[in-house]
């Protein structure tokens, strides 16, 4: 599977893009804030087309440049509990944050909801660009925070770790860590659920590609995490 991942111009976020191989299309993973010509590049570079834009959760920081993504005709897919988020972003979101993202970008921030939104939820399947993804459902960030799981790996992780499958963990599971949950719509105790009944479940050949910082492994993070000891299996 190629894999190609790049930050954000803010919060450093994490934007993926998934195709079969060069030449196909592909799917754009929570393009966040100032992505736009480093997915062009990206695009170009390997002869992608957009099919679909999956997002991990509502949050700015991973939806922000999802409109000007889509396009008129591009769908964007967020879980049901997370749709309100894409109606008044802005409005959803902090305006003290609003406010040093418009003084570090120099220019005012602007919002128009993605024109094709499909409502996705757990356990979806989704079959995009050649790949088959799986929605599994785990609110504690956000409502309808995802993760997205693929029975595919990076072309040539195979050879550096033993794993089978990927994970794209949005804000769920970090490398060491598990997304905030003093933000509005968060719950810490709905996150210890999904960290137990949904996280800790998956098998430690799975490959975990996180919303922010670097990626990890299943095995990994069962062994070293400490947010996910003491929950039980």
């Amino acid at each position: 599977m190629l894999t190609v991942a790049f930050p954000a111009a803010a919060f450093d976020t994490n934007c993926y893009v998934l195709a079969p191989a060069r030449g196909e299309e592909c799917v754009v993973v929570d393009p966040g804030i100032g992505i736009e010509e480093t997915l062009r590049a990206v695009l170009t570079e390997h002869r992608l087309r957009p099919a679909a834009v999956l997002l991990t959760h509502g949050h700015l920081d991973h939806v922000y440049s999802v409109t000007p993504v889509c396009g008129a005709d591009t769908a964007a897919y967020i879980h049901a509990d997370d749709r309100y988020r894409l109606v008044d972003l802005l409005g959803q979101s902090n305006p003290g944050l609003v406010a040093m993202l418009e003084q570090q970008f120099g220019t005012r921030a602007t919002w128009t909801e993605p024109s094709n939104v499909v409502e996705i939820g757990d356990r979806t399947h989704l079959e995009l660009a050649g790949l088959g993804f799986d929605v599994l459902h785990a609110p504690g960030h956000t409502e309808g925070s995802v993760m997205f799981a693929v029975d595919a790996v990076p072309d040539g992780i195979g050879d550096q770790v033993d794993v089978d499958r990927t994970l794209l963990s949005g804000d769920v599971l970090f490398a060491g860590s598990i997304g905030r949950t003093d933000l509005p719509g968060g719950d810490p105790a709905a996150m210890n659920r999904s960290l137990r009944d949904v996280v800790l479940p998956l098998p430690d050949t799975t490959l975990v590609l996180p919303g922010h910082y670097g990626a990890s492994t299943m095995e990994r993070e069962r062994a070293t995490n400490p947010h996910l000891q003491g929950l039980g299996a």
